[in-house]
């Protein structure tokens, strides 16, 4: 009760601040959840490369990064999450890349986290992991875990470090998987005295999060020594962040509502994604003119729901035959939703060569590159393309006048 009447203030203004990464990333955020899937998937992965002896001796281009690239895609909170795990030769750390024990250590905590759901042997495996002392992996390793367990291992950076710290009045350490345990055995039990943010622990770290960067205090306990202008950077910097995260989401609805009338002047039945049915542009929500849900495909279930969340999907009219699927990328996501594709295509009978990503001209170069993962490069079961916004906006109406079929987009695509 004690514990309680200390964090409830805090965890109240946390909730109540529409700024806060409460709001802005733990609740209203569909990529967090689509994240969740991409990151087991790609974990998997990890785990078959070392397996199979396919695992590099560097962190650049190997299945590790494109999993802690889905991480750090959650931006507000998980900036910076795969810097732990870049190969620095120099101090040979971590040593998960050239010590074949350490790596094969590391591959087989992985493949018995995936393959449990049992508390107390994902415990064990933690404390074996951390019996092993390889250098340099200490518990960054917690960020994979939460996305695989999130209500059983809270993340873990500097921040919520220092939020923790001021919050509960301890000195714990960074680097230490003492420390981390430690801290996971407090934050799950406040977590259930307080009772008011989530079983997910990604709402209580938030919450230390924004202790730690200065932008909440908390009651009952002294505040983290930061100076007003700094703390004032800080309120700026997110206060921008959610601006720009407002502008993203309008052209992000915009080219929705573009590929879906491109559609539907080319004769096809339309479908945007379930989780954004009721966005609204132009006065109008999405989903409006679409189809009610995604036809059955003949899908696995759990590949069916990742396609729902697909952003566009064309289908030939009155059929369950799929013409054209497209996934919208704005400053995050492109991992993701390269897997939402990439799911279907393998799930469906025959080649899928109408697949798109359509982004920003910013973002091209990391398409071309992602595109270029021998993972994605399966032309006899399909091929992914991508188109610009700055391309499909340009040309956008005599697309729809000059267009008779999906064969109209080979004018704007590009493909690898």
């Amino acid at each position: 009760m004690v514990m309680k009447q200390l964090l409830q203030p805090t965890a109240e203004a946390y909730k109540a601040d529409p700024e806060s990464v409460y709001n802005t990333w733990f609740i209203s955020n569909e990529e967090r959840l689509k994240a969740f899937r991409s990151i087991r998937r790609g974990v998997g992965t990890v785990v078959e490369d070392i397996k199979h002896g396919r695992f590099p001796n560097d962190f650049k281009g190997s299945s590790l990064e494109f999993v802690l690239g889905c991480i750090a895609e959650q931006k507000q909170v998980f900036e910076g999450a795969a810097h732990p795990f870049y190969w620095k030769p120099k101090l040979r750390i971590p040593d998960i890349y050239e010590n074949e024990a350490n790596k094969q250590g590391f591959g087989e905590f992985l493949y018995a986290c995936l393959d449990t759901t049992d508390v107390r042997a994902l415990e064990k495996e933690v404390l074996k992991l951390a019996a092993r002392g390889i250098k340099g992996l200490g518990p960054a390793v917690s960020n994979i875990l939460y996305f695989l367990h999130p209500t059983l291992f809270p993340p873990f950076n500097t921040a919520m470090l220092n939020g923790f710290n001021a919050l509960f009045q301890t000195k714990k350490k960074l680097g230490s998987w003492e420390s981390y345990l430690e801290m996971r055995e407090t934050i799950i039990e406040a977590n259930g005295s307080l009772g008011i943010l989530s079983k997910d622990l990604g709402a209580f770290c938030g919450m230390l999060f924004e202790i730690g960067v200065g932008r909440l205090s908390c009651n009952g306990a002294d505040t983290l020594n930061v100076e007003h202008e700094k703390v004032e950077q800080v309120r700026r910097k997110r206060h921008n962040q959610v601006q720009q995260d407002l502008a993203e989401e309008r052209l992000h609805t915009k080219v929705q509502y573009q590929l879906c009338e491109l559609g539907r002047a080319l004769g096809y039945d339309t479908l945007v994604a379930r989780n954004d049915r009721s966005a609204v542009y132009q006065g109008s929500p999405l989903g409006y003119r679409c189809l009610e849900k995604l036809p059955d495909l003949g899908l696995p279930p759990e590949v069916h729901s990742t396609a729902e969340l697909i952003d566009v999907i064309w289908l030939y009219k009155g059929s369950t035959k799929i013409a054209c699927a497209f996934e919208v990328e704005k400053s995050t996501s492109i991992y993701s939703g390269i897997l939402r594709l990439t799911d279907m295509a393998l799930s469906l009978a025959g080649k899928e060569d109408h697949l798109y990503l359509v982004a920003p001209a910013t973002r091209e170069k990391e398409i071309i590159d992602q595109l270029k993962r021998p993972m994605f490069q399966r032309p006899d079961e399909f091929s992914i393309g991508y188109i610009l916004f700055e391309e499909l906006d340009k040309h956008f109406e005599s697309l729809c006048k000059l267009g008779d079929d999906h064969l109209i987009l080979n004018k704007v695509a590009c493909r690898c």
